[in-house]
């Protein structure tokens, strides 16, 4: 019997349908979205545990396929059979290159860093312990195939069970018309707990367990008559005419300096009333952090107070399968503040760095210093994250911004005449070529010295291997349907400034999340709240300390294993003073 049949005799056909949603699911908001490339297809296709080889691939995936729908997906899977552990033991037999019968750390290294990602043998090493059941550093063909079909089979269960999370929550959100009382956040895999302490000197103390992050446990009561007011769909709804908007973009970058965030930020002038469309998405760059990807999202922001004391308009809350947040609403005519935000979780400070220093500059056989050939890369990216407007060519604006952020200082009239003498510039603005050419000439003037080559490097983002791992680019795209002549205008590249009625951006992303998320009272202590917002992509606790006092509070998610947070470690003592604090958790995947 082939193992199509056998396939097809062990899982009646309503199952088999259920894996393939499941597997798509995994991937896209709704099986009404489309796969768009080969690539795409070969991961929905390995999210069911197949592994189809580039033949395969290329058998459904021709030159004139543009997109596969989800009945196109089921039927390729009722082509094409599972990885069956005959298949790995083939597989195995490729890789035990010395015939021994086990794959050893230098065998699996050899093969992990042939193509792909590149694995350094600790990160191997460490691959292979989790499965070496018997602790001999190497893997035999029961452990190797255990491995892989163990991991393929608990990725399955948990397909599952995110599809039936998914289907039960756009059930809730019918019956409930919006509202969002319950919703829950799946980031959760091991209990947790916060501990609350009285201010000093008390001996008084109350314990709040969240069994499942981030709902209350029974020791703390919710308010029933305070529930959040704005609708979480689970997909991201890109308005239908959105080709008839009025277009306008500008690219952008977090970057962590002493930990602390900084961005890019804008002025947002709306000469008419109209609807607008905004959507933020991290940026991928040849280097970086695109591996792990940033979370971001947009804040609306008046540019006065309302009568409530309110400067907020909207927020970003939803997101689409790539990682791209929107949000729509209507404006009226005047000036708002447009400021990019990401909870941080995953972008923090370096604490160290370790390996050999990569070298910038070389000397030609002639004796001139050159750049390296992996700088080069590097400063063409940073030319693409500074050309903010995307035009191919950077403006005095834009490599003002630039120096801002790399120097501290503003260019002056006679340095930017230093440019002009020096490097040729089209329609007055520095290519490309000219760019790099200017670092060079920096090489060349400090006959090698790369002290300010790394000044520049480190204030974008890099460390010492060239990899970005203090920064995020984005884009951002502002789309308006009745007004022709808005104006999205980079007017700073800093830290978040005091808004109009001495409002930080600290209290009004509290105020946000503390007016849309849910209430939860801690038992014995009036004047302690916790709030809970949940979106597409992190959930956040407020701690909201209404007392005149500090309040302790010990935060434990250390038995969590698929969630960080935008704090050091998921098991710290946080001191809240009066006001607000703000922790936030996201997915690892």
């Amino acid at each position: 019997m082939s193992r199509r049949s056998s396939r097809s005799s062990t899982m009646d056909q309503g199952e088999f349908i259920l894996e393939c949603k499941a597997a798509y699911l995994s991937m896209f908001d709704s099986i009404k979205e489309k796969i768009e490339s080969q690539d795409s297809l070969l991961e929905a296709l390995q999210q069911t545990g197949r592994n189809p080889s580039v033949k395969i691939l290329k058998k459904y995936w021709t030159n004139d396929t543009d997109e596969l729908s989800f009945d196109d997906f089921v039927d390729i899977c009722k082509k094409e059979p599972v990885t069956t552990s005959d298949d790995l033991m083939k597989a195995f037999r490729k890789i035990d290159i010395n015939g021994d019968g086990y794959i050893s750390l230098e065998e699996l290294h050899k093969i992990l860093t042939s193509k792909g990602e590149k694995k350094s043998k600790s990160e191997v090493k460490k691959m292979i312990d989790e499965v070496d059941e018997n602790k001999d550093g190497r893997l035999d063909y029961k452990e190797f195939c255990q491995m892989v079909m163990s991991t393929t089979e608990e990725s399955k269960k948990m397909q599952r069970k995110m599809m039936e999370r998914k289907e039960k929550k756009k059930r809730q959100d019918i019956e409930r018309r919006g509202d969002i009382s319950g919703s829950q956040v799946s980031v959760r895999s091991a209990a947790s707990s916060v501990k609350i302490g009285t201010p000093a000197g008390s001996r008084k103390s109350s314990l709040l367990s969240i069994d499942d992050l981030p709902r209350p446990s029974p020791r703390v009561k919710k308010d029933k008559s305070r529930q959040g007011s704005v609708s979480r769909a689970h997909k991201l709804d890109e308005p239908k005419n959105l080709r008839e908007w009025t277009h306008t973009k500008s690219k952008g970058s977090f970057f962590m300096e002493d930990g602390s965030l900084i961005c890019h930020q804008y002025d947002f002038n709306l000469p008419d009333d109209s609807k607008i469309w905004i959507t933020i998405q991290p940026q991928k760059g040849s280097r970086g952090m695109d591996s792990s990807p940033v979370d971001t999202s947009v804040f609306i922001l008046r540019d006065r107070p309302d009568e409530d004391g309110n400067l907020l308009v909207a927020f970003t809350e939803h997101r689409d399968s790539r990682g791209k947040y929107g949000v729509s609403c209507d404006l009226s005519a005047g000036k708002y503040y447009i400021m990019p935000y990401t909870t941080g979780c995953r972008f923090k400070s370096r604490k160290s760095e370790s390996g050999k220093e990569a070298k910038l500059v070389s000397q030609d056989k002639g004796g001139k210093y050159v750049i390296t050939k992996s700088f080069r890369k590097v400063l063409e990216d940073i030319f693409d994250y500074s050309d903010l407007d995307g035009n191919g060519f950077m403006s005095r604006k834009e490599f003002n911004l630039f120096n801002i952020r790399t120097s501290g200082e503003e260019v002056a009239d006679e340095e930017w005449q230093v440019v002009e003498d020096r490097i040729d510039l089209e329609d007055g603005e520095i290519t490309k070529a000219g760019f790099l050419q200017l670092n060079e000439l920096e090489a060349e003037d400090s006959e090698g010295d790369t002290e300010d080559l790394w000044t520049t490097l480190v204030s974008m983002g890099y460390n010492k291997q060239l990899v970005m791992d203090q920064a995020c680019p984005f884009q951002l795209d502002v789309y308006t349907e009745d007004c022709d002549d808005a104006e999205l205008d980079v007017v700073r590249v800093d830290s978040y400034p005091t808004y109009p009625g001495d409002l930080s951006f600290d209290d009004i992303i509290s105020k946000s999340f503390i007016k849309h998320g849910e209430i939860s009272r801690v038992k014995g202590m009036k004047d302690l709240c916790m709030y809970t917002y949940t979106n597409d992509g992190w959930a956040t606790l407020v701690l909201d300390n209404k007392s005149h006092t500090r309040v302790r509070v010990e935060l434990d998610c250390s038995r969590s294993e698929n969630v960080t947070s935008n704090h050091d470690s998921l098991q710290r003592t946080l001191r809240v003073d009066p006001g607000s604090t703000v922790v936030s958790f996201l997915p690892l995947n």
